[in-house]
């Protein structure tokens, strides 16, 4: 498959990538992530808000880890978990990369797809193959709290829940500025849906 995208009087070319998927999907990724306790975490700028309800509500838990705790106001619908998570660290996700490995140390523009129809453009300046295998292709637990990475968790949704007809086409390019450039005129001429939903937020 190949998408020919046009701006500023110039055609970039991108050519479809093999998506590798793994096995199944993950939930309540969130959980696993039990390296400080709730005490620790309510010290952090991100989560200094949360403190006096936490400490009020939950004065027998300060020790316990963070994501056990957070998994247990789950389990009892106690929604207030939820305010330690980004707005995309609590849905289905799975493990995705690239194998290609002209592709893997290559950088430019990259687009996926869903039956044909763009669905979002992005750029990497560093290798497509960070960007997908080590970044968008694998949410580790950290990715989905509030100091964690967002967009990874939400990219990554959108693919898990679209794996049986998305795919990934990348455009080679050399120069960052152009990368750049042209990573932003793009979205603006065709306004991608999931570029859109991530700027409405």
């Amino acid at each position: 498959m190949i998408m020919n995208l046009e701006w500023n009087d110039m055609q970039y070319r991108f050519v479809n990538v093999a998506l590798t998927f793994f096995p199944g999907t993950s939930e309540n990724v969130f959980a696993e992530k039990n390296n400080k306790t709730v005490a620790q975490t309510i010290e952090h700028r991100k989560y200094i808000k949360l403190a006096p309800e936490t400490k009020q509500r939950y004065a027998n838990n300060l020790n316990s880890p963070l994501g056990d705790f957070l998994m247990s106001l789950k389990r009892s619908g106690d929604q207030f978990y939820s305010f330690f998570l980004n707005p995309h660290g609590d849905l289905t996700y799975s493990k995705f990369s690239i194998q290609n490995c002209d592709v893997i140390a290559a950088k430019g523009l990259y687009i996926y797809t869903v039956e044909g129809q763009l669905q979002y453009i992005g750029r990497c300046k560093d290798s497509f193959g960070k960007r997908i295998n080590q970044g968008y292709g694998k949410i580790h637990p950290k990715n989905c709290y509030r100091d964690g990475q967002s967009p990874n968790c939400r990219i990554n949704a959108q693919v898990t829940r679209n794996r049986e007809s998305v795919k990934l086409l990348v455009c080679q390019l050399d120069v960052d500025d152009e990368i750049v450039a042209s990573e932003a005129g793009l979205i603006s001429k065709y306004r991608p849906p999931w570029n859109i939903q991530q700027r409405s937020r």
